[in-house]
C-alpha cells in the first residue's frame, strides 16, 4: 500500500526545513541541560551520600618542618694579633689538620715589642739582684720583675698570634680575607682555641649559629667544618615544639636530590624561642644515621619527627570530623538516616584520626560534599579506608587533616 504524504511535505524545500527545525530543538535541549550541570549521562547522581568506614589500624603522628643540612662541628679561626696579612696557606675545600698553618700577618712590630719586653725583664732582674746584695728592701724590685715577666708573656703571645693555625681538623669552607688586608685581630675565642690565633667552635649544632662558610660577623678569617659529621637543623612552630622530645625518631627527605632520604633522631630542642615577624619558632637539631650520596652542607630538606604511634585503634578519615578540641562531631549514616554524634579524638595525623569514643568499627560516617577522593596510605593495619564509589568512601588518604600530628582530647 502506498502512503501519500501531505502535499506540503512532498515539496523538497519544506522537508529540509522541518529536519533543520528538529535538529535545532534537540541541540537547544542539550545545551540547557549542560548549563544546569546535569547532562543526560550525569542526571540523578547529585544527591548520593559519600561515606567512609570506621576501621581499625595504626596511626602515626609527626611534626614536620623545613630544615637545612650543616656540619655538626665547625670552627672560625681569627688572628689574635692585628696586622697586615702577608700570606695565606689555606684554600677553600682544602682538608687541614689541627694546628696546621693557615695564614700569617707581618710580625715585625710584635717581635720588636718582644725584644723590648725581654730587655725590661733583664733590667728588672738586675735591679732585684743589686737590692738583695745591698741588703735593702726588695719588695719594689720584686714587683717590677713580676710586671716585666707578664709583659714578656704578652709579647710572646702576640708573636704567636701572627700565625693563624687550624683549631680543629676538617675542611676549609671559607677564607674571609686577602693578602695585604688587615687581619683585624681578636680579643680571644671560646672553645677550640689554638696557639697562633683565636677560634670559635661549635659542636652538637647550636641552633641559630653561623653556618660554615658564611661571612657574617661571627665568621673568622678562616672557617673550618667537619664534613664527615653532618646534621639537620630546623625551626618548628611553638605549638608543635611542645610535642618534641630528645630521642624521637625522624625522617629526612632532600629537596634537591631525587628520592634521597635518611633516618635519624631528634637530638636537641632549643630551650629559648626565636621570634621573627611575630612568628615564634624553636630550633631543633637532628642527627642522621647515614647520608645519601651527594649530600652537602647547605642543602634544604623536609623533616618529619614521629611524636606518637597508636596501634590497633579505631580510625576515621579526618575529613569526616568537624569541630576542634573536645567539641568534635561526625555524621553517622544509619538505617534510620543520618545522625550527628559527638566523638573524642586521640592521636591525629594527616591521614587518620584515632577515635577513642563515639564510634564503633564498621560504622559509616558521612564526608562533606566538597571532599574529593585522596590518595591511599596513611593508616596501616586497617587496610586504609576500605570501600569505594559513592557508598564506599575514600581509600586511605585524609583530606582536611592537620599538617602535624598532635594528641588532643
Amino acid at each position: 500500500m502506498r502512503v501519500r504524504l501531505p502535499a506540503i511535505l512532498r515539496r523538497p524545500y519544506v522537508t529540509v526545513n522541518v529536519v533543520l527545525v528538529l535538529l535545532l530543538a534537540g541541540g537547544s535541549g542539550w545545551a540547557w541541560l549542560s548549563m544546569r550541570g546535569e547532562s543526560p549521562a550525569r542526571a540523578g547522581t547529585a544527591g548520593d551520600t559519600r561515606t567512609v568506614l570506621v576501621t581499625r589500624g595504626t596511626v602515626t603522628a609527626t611534626v614536620t618542618a623545613d630544615g637545612a643540612l650543616e656540619s655538626a662541628s665547625t670552627a672560625s679561626a681569627s688572628f689574635a694579633t692585628a696586622g697586615t696579612v702577608t700570606s695565606i696557606a689555606a684554600t677553600v675545600g682544602q682538608k687541614v689538620k689541627k694546628g696546621q698553618l693557615l695564614a700569617e700577618v707581618d710580625a715585625a712590630d710584635a717581635q720588636r715589642d718582644l725584644k723590648v719586653a725581654r730587655a725590661n725583664l733583664a733590667a728588672a732582674e738586675d735591679a732585684l739582684d743589686r737590692a738583695e746584695a745591698a741588703g735593702s728592701d726588695t719588695s719594689t724590685a720584686e714587683n717590677e720583675v713580676t710586671q716585666a715577666e707578664l709583659a714578656v708573656d704578652e709579647a710572646e703571645a702576640a708573636v704567636r698570634g701572627t700565625r693563624l693555625t687550624a683549631p680543629m681538623a676538617g675542611t676549609v669552607v671559607a677564607v674571609n680575607g686577602t693578602v695585604g688586608s688587615s687581619s683585624g685581630g681578636s680579643s680571644g675565642g671560646s672553645s677550640g682555641s689554638s696557639s697562633g690565633g683565636s677560634a670559635q667552635g661549635s659542636s652538637g649544632g647550636q641552633q641559630g649559629g653561623t653556618s660554615a662558610g658564611s661571612s657574617d660577623s661571627s665568621s673568622g678569617f678562616v672557617d673550618i667544618a667537619d664534613l664527615s659529621r653532618l646534621q639537620v637543623t630546623a625551626a618548628v612552630a611553638e605549638a608543635d615544639a611542645t610535642e618534641l622530645k630528645a630521642g624521637q625518631p625522624a625522617t629526612v627527605a632532600w629537596n634537591a636530590l631525587r628520592g634521597a632520604t635518611a633516618t635519624g633522631k631528634l637530638v636537641t630542642v632549643d630551650p629559648q624561642a626565636t621570634t621573627a615577624n611575630n612568628v615564634v619558632t624553636y630550633g631543633v637539631t637532628i642527627s642522621l644515621d647515614e647520608l645519601p650520596a651527594d649530600a652537602k652542607p647547605g642543602q634544604t630538606v623536609q623533616v618529619g619527627v614521629v611524636t606518637g604511634t597508636a596501634e590497633d585503634v579505631l580510625l576515621v578519615n579526618p575529613a569526616a570530623v568537624s569541630g576542634s578540641g573536645s567539641r568534635r562531631t561526625v555524621t553517622v549514616l544509619t538505617d534510620a538516616g543520618q545522625e550527628i554524634r559527638q566523638v573524642q579524638v586521640g592521636l591525629a595525623s594527616d591521614q587518620a584520626y584515632e577515635v577513642t569514643s563515639g564510634l564503633a568499627e564498621g560504622e559509616r560516617v558521612v564526608l562533606p560534599e566538597t571532599t574529593t577522593s585522596g590518595s591511599s596510605g596513611g593508616a596501616t593495619g586497617g587496610g586504609g579506608f576500605p570501600g569505594g564509589g559513592r557508598q564506599g568512601g575514600l581509600p586511605g588518604g585524609g583530606q582536611g587533616g592537620p599538617r602535624t600530628g598532635t594528641r588532643t582530647g
